[in-house]
């Protein structure tokens, strides 16, 4: 009995620390600020498609689209932006990597397309020993039927410089390669010389030179007749991201702020209503262990709140709706306790020992429900899309929270206040306040 009482306030200590936190951290300039998708705040979403087809390992591929254009918009100073990869398709085999960039506050369509921009694909291919013969019988061949890819893209670019050739005075561009490009450019110029290796540049062969020595230095040029704009632009374009695999704009959309801001509004009335609904029931219907129930939901809510804050989790329109519904999931592990509680008082037992019963006999249901609860939230957040992907993560975040308040907050407050009897005859308004409905037994 005294240990659920230690315990019982020690949770409610946390959780009031909890509520601190979450109320301190809305300030402005807090450390662990509330993220909301555009759907809530407004701004613009652009969907972008990637051409993996000539990728061999497209997760990585995707992965360094994603830093480079989350750079890209980070020198533009747009404020927090979010920048995810998604495949769709899987089901169906025909997979389609996009990205998807969205930028709270930015409106303008047309600046947010130029701020993303066209960034240059670049890539160093060798000319295929029978180029001649290709050449000869289709003077119109493609890059791809004269030129073979090497693997060393712009992934692995560190830098781009413009300096000027010592002996012409002409503009050009020097590249500097990380430390797995250097390895790359070394083999790739060791291995080859006397080969024609072909700088190419969102697919136009920007230089053409032959290999004479191995440059182990990281260290190539681009040259080609560039003046000393061109020059500028296009190593001020390279540092900004040159691109590991090509992308074109699929979609864009314009979410204006007050739209979002009716449609947080909304969620957090619903939220509030429902809530207050949940509450009003279960202290009606289940007496006292109701308003555990209800406290244990509030300690929940709080929970859930903190965890989005501290992952952090991106509040979108679904994700709010997902959260909202697992509230209501919540009740469901305490309404299974209750229903066996008052089963076990029916046959007689004590409080204390009918609650025990209670907790036992329903938590093989509860488990059984989350789970399967959790592989739905799994399987969406692996197939759906990114608004899918919100709700999924906050339902499965919930489904995972509720079990814990369920199982652990509300067993100890009701712990704490259902005293075993030993042996002394329980009052009837007693056994009134742990029962259920219209019934006192």
């Amino acid at each position: 009995m005294k240990k659920y009482i230690v315990w019982t306030l020690i949770l409610l200590a946390v959780f009031g620390l909890l509520a601190y936190f979450l109320v301190r951290q809305q300030r402005e300039g807090a450390k662990y600020p509330f993220k909301f998708g555009l759907d809530l705040v407004g701004g613009t979403e652009l969907i972008y498609r990637a051409d993996t087809s000539k990728v061999e390992n497209v997760g990585d591929a995707m992965e360094s689209l994603k830093g480079v254009i989350e750079r890209r918009v980070n020198i533009f100073g747009v404020s927090e932006p979010i920048v995810q990869t998604e495949t769709s398709g899987l089901i169906s085999g025909n997979a389609d990597n996009r990205l998807i960039v969205e930028l709270p506050g930015v409106t303008d369509l047309d600046k947010a397309i130029a701020t993303i921009g066209s960034t240059p694909t670049l890539e160093f291919r060798l000319q295929k020993p029978n180029a001649s013969d290709i050449l000869k019988g289709n003077p119109d061949a493609t890059i791809d039927q004269v030129f073979t890819p090497t693997g060393l893209t712009g992934e692995y670019l560190s830098s781009a410089t413009v300096a000027f050739n010592q002996t012409t005075n002409a503009p050009l561009v020097t590249l500097s390669f990380n430390d797995k490009g250097t390895d790359l450019f070394a083999k790739l110029t060791s291995e080859h010389k006397g080969q024609v290796l072909a700088i190419i540049l969102d697919g136009q062969i920007i230089e053409a030179p032959v290999i004479r020595d191995a440059i182990t230095n990281g260290k190539a040029q681009i040259e080609g007749g560039l003046t000393a704009d061109q020059a500028k632009a296009l190593a001020r374009n390279l540092n900004y991201g040159a691109l590991p695999v090509p992308i074109s704009l699929y979609t864009s959309q314009v979410i204006g702020a007050s739209l979002g801001g009716e449609a947080l509004q909304a969620g957090l009335k619903a939220g509030l209503y429902g809530f207050l609904a949940l509450a009003v029931f279960l202290i009606l219907w289940y007496r006292l262990p109701g308003l555990v129930a209800s406290l244990a939901l509030v300690s929940y809510i709080i929970l859930s709140l903190a965890v989005f804050k501290l992952i952090p989790v991106t509040l979108t329109a679904a994700g709010l709706a997902g959260f909202i519904l697992s509230i209501g999931m919540a009740v469901d592990a305490n309404v299974l306790i209750f229903e066996r509680t008052k089963e076990e008082l029916k046959r007689g037992k004590s409080i204390h020992d009918a609650l025990h019963e209670g907790f036992s006999r329903a938590w093989l249901s509860i488990r059984d429900s989350n789970i399967s609860s959790i592989i739905t939230a799994v399987v969406l957040f692996w197939l759906g899309t990114s608004a899918v992907k919100g709700f999924a993560l906050t339902l499965g975040l919930g489904v995972l929270i509720s079990m814990f308040t369920a199982i652990t907050v509300s067993r100890t407050f009701l712990f704490a206040i259902a005293r075993p009897s030993k042996g002394r005859a329980e009052g009837s308004f007693r056994r009134f306040l742990f029962s259920n409905g219209f019934h006192i037994k």
